[in-house]
């Protein structure tokens, strides 16, 4: 009855998840529902409609103030945990797999509740430093499909376009694989692009819109690279001048 055990597994650690999730969702909530009880408090002797507009403001306030420290409780949780994902292959069953699993359903409380609110801020940066990512300076996301933060690397001021899918892991043969990724200094990642693990991207090089990096592909510094596979754009060129050409 091994798919039994398996299946009790899962439904446990679903159960582990959802606990956290209340955890840090409640300790978020906590300030906000404050604030809106002491507005609604110190309004009793107002009209009513002077009191409702007054929670009404307040209840928009705690929605922003709840998504600030849901980030920053995510940040101490996987501090707490010690959730920095190692490279290597691990069983699915492991407790690599395992930190793995609860890093990014960290991460996807925070984008699923938020993140529409921090792109393009600087807010951005810190949820993604937070979460283990090295980042250098002005560096601009405007994507929440990021994953896998803690082997990530981004240098100063690139730009993580729109709807760019940069993650560091797969899974091959019932195996949890984990790869880095590195994207250089002023980089650009294109609108809906996909940057597959172990990819590597050179200073100043461009990931045109749509394309898809293969694992481990090597972009040269000031190069771009189009298409699905994505390749060098100058390559491709000289491809479709010379198809017979080696």
């Amino acid at each position: 009855m091994k798919w039994l055990a398996t299946s009790l597994i899962q439904l446990l650690f679903t159960l582990f998840l959802y606990a956290i999730g209340i955890l840090a969702i409640g300790m978020a909530l906590y300030p906000g529902l404050s604030l809106c009880f002491h507005v609604w408090s110190a309004t009793t002797a107002s009209s009513m409609e002077i009191r409702l507009l007054a929670l009404g403001l307040a209840l928009a306030g705690a929605y922003f103030v709840t998504g600030i420290c849901l980030i920053l409780i995510t940040g101490l949780i996987r501090t707490l945990f010690q959730l920095k994902l190692k490279e290597g292959i691990y069983p699915l069953g492991s407790f690599e797999a395992f930190k793995w699993a609860l890093t990014n359903s960290l991460m996807l409380l925070v984008w699923n509740i938020f993140g529409d609110f921090i792109l393009l801020t600087p807010i951005a940066s810190v949820f993604y430093r937070l979460m283990g990512a090295k980042l250098g300076k002005n560096v601009q996301i405007n994507s929440k499909f990021g994953a896998d933060l803690s082997l990530l690397e981004i240098g100063d001021e690139t730009v993580i376009g729109g709807h760019s899918t940069v993650i560091c892991h797969s899974v091959e043969r019932g195996r949890l694989v984990l790869k880095k990724v590195k994207i250089g200094r002023r980089v650009t990642i294109g609108l809906n692009t996909v940057i597959l693990p172990g990819a590597q991207i050179g200073d100043g090089a461009v990931i045109a819109a749509g394309a898809v990096l293969m694992k481990d592909a090597v972009v040269e510094p000031r190069s771009v690279f189009v298409g699905v596979p994505a390749v060098n754009a100058r390559e491709r060129h000289a491809h479709e001048l010379d198809p017979k050409g080696p």
